[in-house]
């Protein structure tokens, strides 16, 4: 691969195996709400999806990296290219591929947005914040608007002329949302005066579109503290009515480690003059419930970014491996005259590229069930079958937020070690998927977030229904498969890993009840990680079963044998070696180590 090059690359194979041979997309295609699409139509926009994001966003990433965002007098300028790609993107109905019809969207289904998405975000990240945050927006306000709320904004949201921007982050608050102090005063009629500042504001001011909607939290006159005090109230950075500047002033926008493309600004609300905002909906107090909707959203999007990025890396690391030639092989390693061969023929490099292979292709699998689950939810005969599916979005929405995000910047790790030391440069685009990628662990929710989100909450939801369901169908399916001929001894594997995973639970319960609550916080983390390893590897193995079937009918020079031959290493590798870390985690976690929690501040160091 010669120096410079930075063309983005993705497996629309793998994706089309998820699609249509794991998870039946075909289901609940012509059905529904889905009644126009066929499966015609969800390759087309895959193919033209991945088409647009090599041609259009692609060949801007690395640009964008270098010339980054500008701020002068009040006005962010986005990287050159940006305000093009961002109109040929709405142009062409990508970012509405799942939105709803009746308010300019194309009505498809979310399993094929998101894969749609992972595309967009892996062929540009920092390109792909202003458009992911504008979408949920949309979906705020598409939920809990007023129907005048809804004709102003949503088709304007939907065809581009408006981006979107989430506004919660205060620099007093932090992660702690109910701590902010931004205020709104009512001015009558719905409309506020809103006055605070906001940090960390992805997209928050540019020069790409006509204008920005931005959500913002704040607390009106004797609301009550914390979360439940708070609203969300619609203001738009100009007057929609042509009047000028609604007085939302950048002050700043922040140097960061990657996605320099990306405006991160600090947002000072009614500097100058009177700021208006709009309640969401009639009203007060319901901010935190509306917001969860876009944080919802946008843990998921964080996912599909950490996907995307991961998947781009391997596949850059893949072809470097192939066309490097670097030493003999090791059968030739005592002859100094041996020939050369490619890196990819080099026992720890092939460790590692089937290493970063697993666990992209885990994550898209997770992603993709995630995704089917909420499409199904649409699609439900009754409030039973809803639920069910509704309650393992639930369960599944930390998972893929901070699994996807943590292995995301992994693969770019073991990606730059690929290509040693070239990888440490700029002039191979795994330098930057390895800075781009760090902020996924911090933002929307750290992961430890996550990891209490789900411990706290998603386990005991629906009285722990939900998340005896999700081990019960891992427990079928170890049952009906753990005597497969070729993968019997890794789907055991994975029958010890959910055995382990529900013993914590339970453990976690015992903590609680016995006096020992902080132990849970102490270990979430750990939790959380043996509950995404079990689902990766389950996953995994439900493919490489399809693909031991699939590939006995396939000829040996067909494309498919070998695509079904390294879906079935896939699983081997993930389960022999990742799935027992989940049955030596849960030991772990048995021992109740309280070194962290017993340690004197005083022994940390730092004398």
């Amino acid at each position: 691969m010669s120096a410079g090059v930075n063309r983005y690359r993705c497996d629309l194979r793998d994706m089309r195996f998820l699609m249509f041979e794991q998870f039946k997309i075909q289901e609940i295609l012509n059905k529904g709400p889905y009644k126009e699409w066929g499966e015609d139509e969800v390759n087309m926009i895959l193919d033209g999806v991945y088409k647009w994001a090599q041609e259009v966003p692609g060949p801007l990433n690395h640009s964008g990296d270098k010339q980054g965002c500008v701020l002068k007098d009040g006005v962010v300028t986005a990287p050159k290219g940006f305000k093009q790609a961002w109109d040929s993107l709405y142009e062409n109905g990508w970012r509405g591929v799942g939105l709803s019809e009746e308010h300019g969207g194309q009505g498809g289904p979310d399993t094929l947005a998101m894969l749609a998405g992972e595309m967009i975000s892996g062929s540009n990240t920092a390109f792909n914040m202003y458009s992911g945050l504008t979408t949920g927006v949309f979906e705020v306000i598409e939920e809990y608007g007023t129907s005048e709320q809804k004709k102003t904004y949503l088709e304007n949201l939907v065809n581009g002329k408006f981006a979107g921007t989430m506004c919660l982050t205060e620099s007093q608050a932090g992660s702690d949302v109910g701590a902010a102090t931004s205020k709104a005063t009512p001015l009558g009629d719905g409309k506020y005066k809103i006055t605070g500042t906001k940090i960390y504001i992805s997209g928050g001011q540019q020069d790409i579109t006509e204008n920005i909607i931005h959500l913002v939290l704040a607390r009106t006159p004797d609301a009550p503290p914390g979360t439940k005090g708070l609203s969300l109230f619609i203001v738009p950075r100009d007057h929609l009515d042509g009047s000028g500047t609604n007085n939302v002033v950048c002050a700043y926008i922040e140097h960061k480690m990657g996605i320099n493309g990306s405006s991160t600004a600090v947002l000072n609300f009614g500097e100058g003059g009177d700021c208006v905002g709009y309640l969401v909906g009639t009203e007060e107090c319901k901010g935190i419930r509306q917001m969860f909707k876009m944080m919802n959203r946008a843990r998921i999007f964080v996912g599909v970014q950490g996907l995307a990025v991961a998947g781009a890396a391997y596949l850059n690391a893949l072809e470097y491996a192939k066309e490097r030639k670097q030493g003999p092989s090791i059968k030739e390693w005592k002859n100094p005259a041996a020939e050369k061969v490619a890196i990819i023929n080099h026992p720890n490099v092939r460790r590692m590229l089937l290493d970063m292979k697993a666990r992209v292709e885990g994550i898209r699998a997770l992603v993709t069930k995630l995704a089917m689950h909420l499409d199904r939810v649409k699609l439900a005969s009754d409030e039973k079958d809803a639920a069910y599916h509704q309650g393992q979005v639930d369960l599944l929405v930390p998972l893929v937020k901070s699994y996807a995000s943590d292995e995301g910047f992994n693969v770019t790790v073991s990606a730059i070690q690929v290509f040693g030391g070239a990888g440490y440069l700029q002039d191979h685009p795994v330098e930057q998927y390895c800075r781009d990628a760090k902020i996924f662990s911090i933002y929307e929710g750290t992961n430890h977030i996550q990891a209490l989100d789900l411990v706290g909450r998603k386990l005991s939801q629906n009285g722990g229904e939900n998340f005896r369901t999700f081990l019960g169908e891992i427990n079928k399916f170890v049952g009906t498969n753990k005597s497969h001929e070729s993968l019997g001894t890794e789907i055991a594997r994975l029958g010890d890993a959910a055995n382990a995973l529900g013993a914590t639970a339970m453990r976690f319960l015992g903590w609680t009840q016995s006096g020992k609550f902080d132990l849970v916080p102490l270990t979430a983390n750990r939790f959380m990680e043996m509950m995404s390893q079990t689902a990766v590897a389950w996953l995994l193995l439900e493919a490489a079963l399809i693909a031991d079937a699939k590939s006995k009918d396939v000829a040996d020079n067909h494309p498919d044998k070998a695509f079904y031959t390294g879906k079935i290493f896939s699983a081997k590798y993930f389960a022999n070696l990742e799935l027992p870390r989940v049955t030596a985690s849960a030991d772990n976690l048995a021992v109740e180590d309280r070194s962290a929690l017993d340690i004197p501040d005083a022994g940390f160091g730092g004398w």
